[in-house]
C-alpha cells in the first residue's frame, strides 16, 4: 500500500480544516464554504473546502503521489459514482462538525445549524464504507488496508468550542471532547490503525468569529502582541495539553502504533506573530 514511500490511502476525519466536499450534500443552510470567493484560486469554483484553494490532506495526497490526488469525500453527487473512486481513501470529515454528539450541545441549549454530523457519525460512515473500499470487511485483507493507511484524526473539537463561545455560554466539557476523540482513535486502534496524526486545534482566541462575537471584551483580555482573546487561546491550550497526554498514555497502550502530534496551534500563532498587521490577524474555523 505503500508508493515511493508515502501511504497509498488516506482516511480523514474532522471539520471544515479537512472538509473536501462533504458539506455540499447535507448543509441545512447555505454556508460560506458553497459560495464565492471559496474556491477561486485553484479549483475556480465553491467545492465546500472552508479555503479559497486546497486543504492540507489536499497538499498530502499529491506530495505522497497518490493514483487520485485529490482524496474524495464520502458524500458526493450521484452523477459523480461512476468517477469517484475510494481505493485511495476516503474523506469523512465536515464542515462545523464536533467530536461530541449533537444531543450532548442541544441539552446544553446549543444548536449546531450547519450539520449534525460528529466524529461518531464520521465514524460509522468509515465502517459502512469499507466493504466497499476493501471488498472484505470481516477479513485478514481489510485489517491490513487500514493498517497501512495513513489515518487523519481532526483537526476536531474547534466547533465544540466556538459554538458556546459565540452563544455566550460556558464551557467546562474540554475532557468529554478528548476522550470522545481518545475513544475514536482507539475504535480505530482496534480495527488495525498502525499511523494516525492527531492535530491540535488551532487559537481559537484568533478566531475571527471568536473576534467579531466578542468585539466588546474589556482591552485587558486582548494579547498586545497579536490581538487575539486571551482567555480562549487558554482554553485551546488546555484543550491542547489534555489531548497530549492522552495521547502519551495511547502510545504506552500500542507501542507498534505510530501517532504523530501535529501542533497546528503554534504554526498558527508563528504566522500571526510574524504579521505586521497581527492585530487584525485571523484564524477561520467552523
Amino acid at each position: 500500500m505503500y508508493g515511493n514511500g508515502c501511504y497509498t490511502t488516506i482516511f480523514s476525519f474532522g471539520d471544515s480544516l479537512a472538509d473536501t466536499g462533504n458539506i455540499k450534500q447535507i448543509a441545512s443552510i447555505s454556508v460560506d464554504a458553497l459560495r464565492w470567493p471559496y474556491g477561486e484560486t485553484f479549483f475556480h469554483q465553491p467545492t465546500g473546502r472552508a479555503s479559497n484553494g486546497r486543504l492540507l490532506i489536499d497538499f498530502l495526497g499529491k506530495s505522497c503521489n497518490l493514483g487520485l490526488p485529490l482524496i474524495p469525500p464520502f458524500l458526493h453527487d450521484k452523477e459523480d459514482d461512476k468517477v469517484v473512486e475510494f481505493g485511495q481513501g476516503v474523506n469523512y470529515a465536515v464542515v462545523a462538525a464536533t467530536a461530541l454528539d449533537t444531543s450532548f450541545h442541544e441539552a446544553r441549549g446549543t444548536v449546531n445549524a450547519v450539520a449534525n454530523v460528529p466524529l461518531g457519525v464520521q465514524l460509522t460512515w468509515f465502517k459502512k464504507s469499507l466493504p466497499f473500499i476493501c471488498s472484505n470487511a470481516s477479513g485478514s485483507h481489510c485489517r491490513n488496508l487500514v493498517g497501512r493507511s495513513l489515518i487523519l484524526m481532526g483537526e476536531i473539537g474547534g466547533t465544540d468550542y466556538n459554538n458556546p463561545i459565540v452563544d455566550n455560554k460556558r464551557i467546562d466539557d474540554v475532557p468529554l471532547v478528548i476522550d470522545t476523540i481518545i475513544s475514536a482513535i482507539n475504535e480505530l486502534i482496534n480495527m488495525g490503525a498502525q499511523t494516525l496524526v492527531v492535530p491540535r486545534t488551532f487559537p481559537i482566541g484568533c478566531s475571527g468569529m471568536i473576534l467579531t462575537s466578542h468585539f466588546y471584551e474589556k482591552e485587558e483580555e486582548n494579547d498586545n502582541r497579536t490581538g487575539c482573546l486571551i482567555k480562549f487561546n487558554r482554553l485551546t491550550e488546555y484543550h491542547n495539553e489534555l489531548l497530549q497526554t492522552k495521547l502519551n498514555h495511547l502510545r504506552e497502550l500500542h507501542p507498534s502504533v505510530v501517532i504523530i502530534y501535529a501542533d497546528y496551534y503554534n504554526a498558527a500563532m508563528q504566522i500571526i506573530h510574524h504579521n505586521p498587521n497581527s492585530s487584525q490577524s485571523e484564524i477561520g474555523e467552523c
